[in-house]
């Protein structure tokens, strides 16, 4: 049987480290500390070469249990759906109205934060229901 492997997300985005801080807020994530040597990571950054400042940022859980979030500057703009994305598990155990009272409640908290809400999928019998979003750059996620 094969080991269980740790992974990374990776978002290509314009601006990483605005990305990277709205996730932190959406997920309880931290910035971990800057490498040895420097105070802080905007002193990192600024040792870069210049085409290399801001064109990467990182988040991860405090507890090192979730995955670890890189987020990388790319020069192209989003331009489809996403493929992959993330529901962030906020209604786990709840049905009915109390599961998109708890959805509308987050939701609000991220549209404060930056997000877009896009619309609510109520339960069909199958799925429940969750809430499509999109993050500050316009990337799909699910409040689930």
């Amino acid at each position: 049987m094969a080991a269980v492997k740790q992974i990374q997300i990776t978002f290509d985005c314009a601006e990483p480290e605005r990305v990277a801080r709205f996730w932190c807020e959406v997920l309880g994530y931290v910035v971990p500390p800057p490498p040895e040597g420097f105070a802080d990571w905007g002193e990192f950054d600024r040792s870069l070469p210049p085409e290399r400042q801001g064109s990467a940022f990182v988040c991860m859980d405090p507890t090192g249990v979730g995955p670890r979030m890189y987020f990388q500057r790319v020069p192209e703009g989003k331009v489809v759906k996403n493929r992959v994305h993330l529901d962030v598990r906020v209604g786990t155990g709840l049905v009915g109205e109390e599961r998109v009272a708890a959805l509308e409640a987050e939701c609000a908290r991220l549209v404060a934060l930056g997000a877009t809400r896009l619309h609510l999928l109520r339960a069909d019998g199958f799925n429940e229901s969750c809430l499509v979003m999109q993050d500050v750059e316009g990337n799909e996620f699910c409040l689930d």
